[in-house]
């Protein structure tokens, strides 16, 4: 579903990503770890198309998107939910997931968003600025999802999150992969949940994957060191 081949990304004349390959099946969720600084956001954010790619390719369901804008992007199917969430502080939760609609031109929230997080159907007339920061998190990943996505990027889900709603969260990604259709891309440091839901595993570091295993050959000791190395 999604793929990514050779990418490289500048920074001006700076090269901060340097050849990263990876593919992601429907149903599958890479986990990409590693230091603060290492290129992990940078990433997520070429893949959206916020920064441009310098070379490489990257393919949703075997569409070349490499240098289309983000809002193309869009509609081809990836939905980001981003680091600090960007929620609509001022707009209600229905209004915020109402935002993901118009990509496919639907008009109503789906009810399958509402079960996956309950308390957003409980506060759906709240402004987004007076949910707590879980709730909110839980608000951008359903946003993203009412776009109807193929590729779901998640970037730092669980930063500022009480382990309630950590674990809330940790359900419901557990739910979107078991639905087979979406492509998750999970860029996290807290290794716990990393390796309660990914499949295959990257830690970056300077800009390049250094480690990468899938679940079978999953040793959270050796992910761990590659970290701190």
């Amino acid at each position: 579903m999604l793929g990514v081949s050779d990418m490289h990304v500048s920074y001006g004349q700076s090269e901060v990503l340097h050849g990263l390959d990876f593919q992601v099946a429907p149903g599958e969720i890479i986990a990409i770890m590693g230091r603060n600084g290492m290129g992990k956001t940078t990433l997520m954010k070429a893949l959206m198309g916020i920064i441009p790619t310098r070379s490489g390719r990257v393919d949703v369901a075997g569409t070349d998107i490499t240098r289309m804008k983000s809002f193309q992007r869009v509609k081809q199917g990836i939905a980001y939910v981003p680091q600090g969430r960007m929620i609509f502080s001022t707009m209600t939760v229905q209004e915020n997931i109402e935002t993901g609609l118009f990509v496919r031109g639907a008009t109503k929230v789906s009810s399958d968003i509402y079960q996956l997080f309950p308390v957003l159907l409980e506060m759906k007339g709240r402004r987004g600025g007076n949910l707590s920061g879980g709730q909110q998190q839980q608000l951008a990943i359903a946003r993203a999802l009412a776009t109807g996505p193929k590729v779901l990027l998640l970037d730092e889900p669980t930063e500022g999150i009480q382990p309630s709603i950590i674990k809330d969260i940790a359900r419901a990604i557990s739910y979107l992969r078991s639905l087979g259709n979406i492509a998750i891309v999970l860029v996290e440091q807290y290794l716990d949940f990393a390796c309660e839901l990914g499949d295959y595993f990257a830690v970056m570091d300077r800009g390049a994957v250094k480690y990468a295993c899938d679940r079978s050959r999953l040793d959270p000791g050796e992910i761990s060191r590659q970290m701190s190395l």
